[in-house]
């Protein structure tokens, strides 16, 4: 009896632990696998948590809009954002902005490697030692720098001389020191499996076929922001000239284009981003330089490199009108790159291959350049305009700096949103506020987004993904009469949610409903943002800094 009873005790500790546990999973996880959602009931889903939401709505006042162009160096950081990979060792020395690929860390630090023996060999020019100091920074973000007037060096060597002619064309004086310091070839990496069709059907491989393949609906590819990135504006340069070669600005180029880019799943702010969408099998192919390609072993057993558009060679030039003495130290660094060993050490990081490739593409003047970032800008959502839901956090933990942050970026990156595109703002604490109803972003809802933002204020808790829900069934409402729309959603935040429904709870609604969900993190967990972006090949932006602004100006300008 005494045993039975016993176990009737260990039974009941038992059940009261097995209840104790599910109870804990349900709370920190949410009920995502109570009911398996699929296209058929993801709307009876969305419905379900929806009606669980207080939604409180407040008529939009109207802000005061700055009608002004946007002012770019306003934006950029402190140039500190970026590190010193190579100090000078010399009172006598030059300033080189590099891009990323060679003065980064491991096999993309090839310039720093050889800017530290440029230091250690200790040069006397103009009876004085010199030195070098590089800066890794990315080609497009140091151009706005240059362009901007904000911070330039005494040289660039950017991935290949397109941003040498944009900075030229705003009124930068630039002197073409070295036409190469190391070899280099952007390309678009494609599957095997797809890369055996488009030969069989097409009869070779190159830039045109692919992109023929892309306007027919036949090939799945992405690309990088033409603002930002070297390969991206490359490739789209070889797409335009693709349609017309006489000139890419025609209404030909623009209309084949325009069909084009229609087809394309998504432009990526960077490549890694890309990346991570080709992993999950979304694309067929995607951008990448040669070298980061002989870099990554998991791509070459899988994937096809075709080269495409102008080389990407580094060029190198002098910036502004230097004294003699800055000049020499140039000039003579460029001749210590070009030593058999600094060059063995290039193609041993992956530089200097592909030597045969010569581009059918010819360089561009930097005014037609800007135009054709322009007509990007423009054309690059095809005919399917976005339709996007700013989500807001205004709790307790966003007092002060956080919130002044998170209203400088959406009133600063407002400016870069495309007119024939729609938004609506929603904002969340404890319960969540329709700020903003969808609606194209004419002037009118221009003005009513800048008085939501410019009146918003903190209070309560954090229901974060409550306020992800109410954007969801927004863009429902809106993709049902409107078809054509992409539907997106950016989510502002601190990131700490602690009321309303988990990440458990709304993860297979977001899988099944396939909307990008873009985070940005103010002091933010960043691990949770980015697995809430993750889910949809979207991406996360830390805002725990002062380049916030300029990251999401980036993001809103390729992504909207």
């Amino acid at each position: 009896m005494a045993n039975k009873g016993k176990f009737l005790i260990v039974s009941v500790i038992s059940l009261i632990a097995l209840f104790l546990i599910v109870f804990v999973s349900i709370k920190l996880f949410g009920k995502e696998e109570a009911v398996k959602i699929t296209d058929k009931n993801k709307s009876e889903v969305l419905a379900n948590l929806y009606k669980d939401i207080d939604v409180k709505k407040v008529s939009a006042k109207k802000g005061q809009i700055d009608l002004n162009p946007a002012d770019i160096a306003s934006e950029l950081p402190d140039i500190n954002k970026f590190p010193i990979s190579v100090k000078n060792s010399t009172d006598s020395y030059v300033e080189i902005f590099s891009s990323t690929e060679k003065s980064g860390t491991g096999t993309d630090g090839w310039l720093n490697e050889v800017a530290n023996d440029f230091n250690k060999t200790n040069f006397i020019l103009n009876g004085k030692p010199v030195s070098v100091k590089i800066r890794n920074i990315a080609s497009g973000t140091a151009t706005d720098y240059i362009k901007s007037g904000k911070y330039i060096p005494d040289a660039f060597t950017p991935s290949n001389e397109l941003w040498a002619e944009i900075i030229k064309a705003n009124n930068v004086h630039t002197e073409l020191i070295s036409k190469r310091i190391v070899g280099n070839v952007p390309g678009i990496v494609i599957s095997k499996s797809k890369y055996n069709a488009l030969m069989k059907k097409y009869g070779k491989v190159n830039a045109k076929s692919v992109i023929q393949a892309m306007s027919n609906n036949e090939f799945a590819m992405g690309y990088t922001d033409p603002y930002a990135s070297s390969t991206g504006l490359n490739f789209l340069l070889t797409a335009l000239n693709t349609f017309d070669s006489s000139n890419i600005l025609s209404d030909k180029a623009e209309k084949g284009f325009e069909n084009f880019q229609s087809n394309v799943p998504f432009t990526a702010s960077t490549t890694i981003q890309m990346r991570e969408a080709a992993k999950s099998g979304a694309l067929d192919g995607f951008v990448l330089e040669y070298q980061s390609f002989q870099n990554s072993p998991d791509l070459k057993d899988s994937y096809v490199f075709t080269p495409f558009g102008l080389r990407h060679d580094s060029p190198l030039y002098a910036l502004g009108e230097l004294p003699k003495e800055k000049l020499d130290i140039i000039k003579k660094f460029a001749e210590f790159t070009k030593q058999e060993k600094y060059q063995n050490l290039a193609k041993k990081y992956g530089f200097n291959a592909l030597n045969d490739y010569v581009s059918e593409l010819k360089t561009i003047d930097g005014n037609t350049l800007s135009a054709a970032q322009k007509l990007w800008k423009v054309k690059k959502n095809g005919a399917n305009p976005i339709a996007a839901v700013f989500v807001a956090d205004i709790s307790g933990s966003m007092d002060g700096e956080p919130l002044r942050r998170l209203k400088e970026s959406l009133l600063k990156g407002q400016k870069y949103l495309g007119r024939e595109n729609s938004i609506g703002l929603v904002t969340y604490s404890d319960n969540v506020t329709l700020n903003l109803p969808i609606a194209k972003y004419t002037t009118n809802q221009q003005s009513k987004f800048v008085g939501a933002v410019e009146s918003l204020q903190t209070e309560g808790g954090t229901a974060t993904f409550d306020g992800i829900l109410v954007a969801m069934k927004m863009l429902e409402d809106e993709v049902k009469k409107n078809p054509n729309v992409r539907p997106l959603i950016f989510v502002l935040t601190d990131g700490e949610t602690n009321q309303g429904h988990t990440l458990g709870d709304v993860k297979g609604l977001i899988k099944a409903y396939k909307t990008p969900i873009y985070t940005i993190g103010y002091n933010a967990n960043i691990k949770v943002l980015e697995s809430v972006s993750s889910i949809n090949e979207a991406a996360n932006i830390n805002a725990d800094s002062d380049d916030v602004v300029y990251k999401i100006k980036n993001l809103l300008n390729v992504q909207m």
